[in-house]
């Protein structure tokens, strides 16, 4: 089990697990009335004003809090979420500053059900994503339930691998990697590219997997076994076998389970960067 309780909680988490979308204004409510007639008044009984008013506010959609209930088991965690993400910074910034350069931290936002990111909106039947428009990692918590019980792969290195792949894609968007899609997809197929994308963040996540277990030891026997369980559970070939009873190796977007498995591993082998170029690997 990952020692992460007495870890540093990030300061770059966005809790938007309450945020739920407002309705607009709409005919008929007692709120909607009471404007109309200060707006009439305002204007002097101008009719056309209330009318221009109500279809300009009609079809507004704004942002409210609405009450969370409490859930002790999901604010863990968030807690959880928090230190991980936490640590990947604080390797992150130590391998960065290390060549020379300055790590800009991720944030991390938390949502519930569906989300608007700097790409556009997204449910969480999506699962975790990295938005590279506005460079934060989205995770609805209820993922690491399906994790756990419809990938089989419980654990809580389990559940910071993931986060660690995310901020992988992070950090190749700070190298420069997302800038060479259109150069690179001269060469090769979008899925190839997605595939090589892909499979360097699952070794970036091992990178930062090599330094949690030697330089800052929060990781216990059995938490790497959990991450190599769950890298192989999201391969593509895995995915797909169990979704459709057979496998398409040219509609492959993130790897098969081997090979996710064994870029993961190669980076938690030799912690170091120069060996994750999979963009130039003959073999994945």
């Amino acid at each position: 089990m990952v020692r992460w309780e007495s870890g540093r909680r990030s300061d770059n988490v966005e809790d938007r697990r309450s945020a739920t979308p407002a309705r607009g204004i709409a005919l008929g409510g007692g709120g909607t009335i009471l404007m109309l007639i200060v707006v009439f008044l305002v204007s002097g009984g101008d009719l056309g004003q209330v009318l221009k008013f109500f279809l300009a506010n009609q079809g507004q959609v704004a942002r409210q809090q609405a009450p969370r209930q409490p859930d002790p088991q999901e604010d863990e965690q968030a807690e959880f979420a928090s230190v991980i993400l936490a640590d990947t910074e604080d390797v992150w910034k130590k391998i960065f500053a290390q060549q020379g350069e300055r790590y800009q931290p991720a944030p991390m936002v938390l949502y519930r059900d569906r989300v608007t990111s700097g790409c556009g909106p997204a449910s969480s039947a999506a699962g975790p994503f990295y938005c590279p428009a506005d460079r934060k990692v989205y995770l609805d918590l209820s993922f690491y339930e399906e994790l756990d019980r419809r990938f089989g792969a419980p654990g809580d290195f389990a559940r910071a691998y993931v986060i660690a792949h995310e901020v992988g894609h992070h950090v190749q968007n700070l190298m420069g990697v997302m800038d060479t899609r259109r150069e690179m997809t001269r060469h090769m197929s979008e899925n190839e590219f997605s595939v090589r994308l892909e499979l360097q963040a699952d070794f970036l996540a091992g990178v930062w997997a090599h330094h949690a277990q030697v330089d800052r030891k929060i990781l216990e026997e059995g938490d790497i076994e959990e991450g190599i369980r769950a890298a192989a559970a999201i391969g593509d070939d895995a995915l797909q076998k169990k979704s459709q009873g057979y496998v398409v190796p040219e509609s492959f977007t993130h790897g098969s389970s081997e090979q996710r498995v064994r870029w993961f591993k190669k980076g938690l082998k030799s912690g170091d960067l120069s060996q994750g170029d999979t963009f130039r690997a003959k073999e994945l």
